[in-house]
């Protein structure tokens, strides 16, 4: 089909795949103008593409919406490298390229937003019937720099951008005029403006580009260094509030930013490649590591920054070069979520009435059975250090203390709490563990190192922390340690996924950052708190329907699955 009921029936039409000068496309919207909606499928062009040959550039437009109420039409730009012009040394290998990528995502998203362009029509002003859509969006950026689809830099230096129209209408009745506005003022402006070379600060776009490159190396030194995180001195953790990643800024009458200080017993320094100057700070070793001190003395904040130094971040960010394992992850308790088919019997087994938990699942888990099951999760897909702040942690699963082991016969207890498995999780599998403990020092029995934070100064207390430690040696927690850390951790299944589970049934909706609509199931990513944009939260979801439109059979490991996918992503992408 062509125009779907609009436009001139002589005018011929290629079924989607439109295309041809750009002046076409503006005059195709101005002759559906006040067409019924469907006539909008004539600007599709998927392949041949709309060639703008003033500004350089070539605009794609995907399936258009079916409707003003619909998910926006996907529109694509490739500017060649001989218009864009950018430096070859920008994009000269995938780190950089990726980084590009984000900066100009961020010019894309500046200008957008400048020119009033990501505002649409409010339906509320004219009901039904008024004016609605009408406005460009592009992927949101955040302070990390992930590598996106929004904005990609290929080998050769073309620049592809990403984004949604809105195609604007009153009612069902398309508003030509309105959307030939968009295509011919609108997206050249966007070209012009931010993804040209000459139109942007070519000092902060190579700080930007070196700086995350300087970033990933880092990063990849850590395990060669015997540390499984890093965080420079002078680094600002806090940040400007709960709903505002930004840092924390020095304010009128308050007390000032305290900068990250590292203990001198844990310094290390590296010289960065690109920019030329050594960054020192403190290495968190790999084994067991306590981030203690009072309450609200910054030992989630600086948690905070270390599960988040999985990520790169602008320059500013206050966080840079506080990196971490890239496979390490945040664990936490998560009450009521849903567990499939997960082996947790190195934390809980004999439970009441015979029922094993080699094969656990549950509709509905508790506290401390959805911390087990994260936790073999997480070892299962190869995390090689787990973030935990028991402000999230069930309480039973963290620690059993004298006098509860006094009252509860071991035999009784089908928990082995996570204090009894940390030293065996290092020792047989290599995963190391970072911990904020503010109530229980029976985890001094099991730690490496300890540091407490004192009004947001870092201080090395290892050896006190192990004199207190050693006159408890007798207590019935002490010796149930010692006793433990014998112990193996045990094994760690390696599940197989049936794709056909994965397959939706119907409508996949991302409503936000943290709730995905899965067919008729509700998925909660709340308890994920790595996940920092929605532009991940939709990449899960393509993953998931990958899942399950691929021919798994439920013979390959989910590691496996998951390793499919990267080179699905490396290879072109999941949609």
């Amino acid at each position: 089909g062509g125009g779907g009921g609009g436009g001139d029936p002589n005018v011929p039409r290629s079924g989607g795949d439109n295309g041809g000068p750009y002046t076409d496309l503006i005059d195709t919207l101005w002759r559906i103008d006040g067409k019924s909606y469907p006539a909008y499928h004539d600007i599709e062009s998927s392949s041949r593409g709309w060639q703008n040959a003033s500004d350089g550039f070539v605009l794609y437009v995907g399936r258009a919406q079916s409707d003003p109420f619909a998910k926006p039409t996907r529109c694509r730009v490739v500017v060649p490298s001989s218009t864009a012009s950018f430096p070859s040394a920008s994009y000269s290998n995938r780190d950089r390229a990726v980084a590009l990528g984000d900066y100009l995502n961020r010019a894309f998203h500046a200008t957008c937003a400048s020119m009033g362009a990501d505002i649409g029509a409010a339906a509320a002003a004219g009901g039904w019937s008024g004016p609605k859509g009408g406005d460009v969006q592009i992927a949101e950026p955040t302070q990390h720099v992930l590598e996106q689809s929004a904005v990609t830099v290929n080998e050769r230096g073309d620049v592809c951008a990403q984004f949604t129209v809105n195609l604007p209408a009153r009612g069902r009745s398309i508003l030509g005029q309105k959307a030939a506005d968009i295509f011919e003022r609108a997206v050249p402006e966007f070209v012009r403006k931010a993804l040209v070379s000459s139109a942007l600060n070519g000092a902060k776009l190579q700080r930007h580009v070196l700086s995350v490159e300087d970033q990933r190396w880092l990063r990849g030194r850590l395990d060669g260094a015997g540390l499984v995180a890093f965080v420079p001195d002078g680094a600002v953790l806090p940040r400007a509030s709960g709903a505002d990643d930004r840092p924390m800024a020095d304010a009128p009458g308050k007390d000032p930013v305290v900068r990250f200080e590292s203990p001198p017993s844990m310094k290390v320094s590296f010289d960065l490649p690109n920019l030329q100057k050594k960054v020192t700070g403190m290495g968190i070793r790999k084994g067991v590591t306590l981030i203690v001190g009072g309450g609200f003395h910054g030992k989630s904040t600086l948690l905070s920054a270390l599960q988040l130094g999985v990520y790169d971040k602008i320059p500013g960010d206050g966080r840079e070069f506080v990196v971490c394992d890239e496979d390490a992850c945040k664990i936490r308790a998560e009450d009521g979520r849903a567990v499939c088919a997960v082996d947790i019997s190195p934390f809980i087994s004999n439970l009441p009435f015979g029922k094993g938990t080699d094969c656990f699942s549950s509709a509905d888990a508790s506290g401390s059975t959805s911390q087990a099951s994260n936790i073999v999760e997480a070892l299962e897909v190869g995390a090689k250090t787990l973030l935990v702040d028991e402000d999230t942690c069930a309480t039973n699963f963290m620690i059993r203390d004298d006098k509860m082991m006094e009252l509860v016969a071991k035999d009784k207890e089908p928990i082995t709490p996570f204090i009894h498995k940390i030293r065996s999780l290092y020792e047989d599998r290599g995963v190391s563990s970072v911990l904020v403990i503010g109530g229980s020092g029976d985890y001094f029995d099991v730690a490496d190192s300890v540091v407490m934070m004192d009004c947001y100064k870092c201080i090395d207390v290892t050896a006190r922390a192990k004199e207190i430690a050693a006159t408890a040696a007798g207590s019935s927690s002490a010796v149930a340690h010692e006793a433990s850390s014998r112990m193996p951790f045990g094994t760690v299944a390696a599940r197989c996924p049936q794709g056909r589970s994965y397959q939706p049934g119907d409508k996949v909706s991302v409503r936000s950052r943290t709730v995905v609509q899965y067919g008729d199931v509700e998925l909660d990513l709340s308890g994920l708190e790595q996940i920092v944009g929605v532009a991940q939260t939709n990449a899960i979801s393509l993953a998931l329907q990958a899942i399950g439109g691929g021919a798994t059979g439920g013979r390959a490991t989910l590691s496996e699955v998951l390793e499919g996918l990267r080179r699905t992503m490396d290879g072109g992408g999941l949609d």
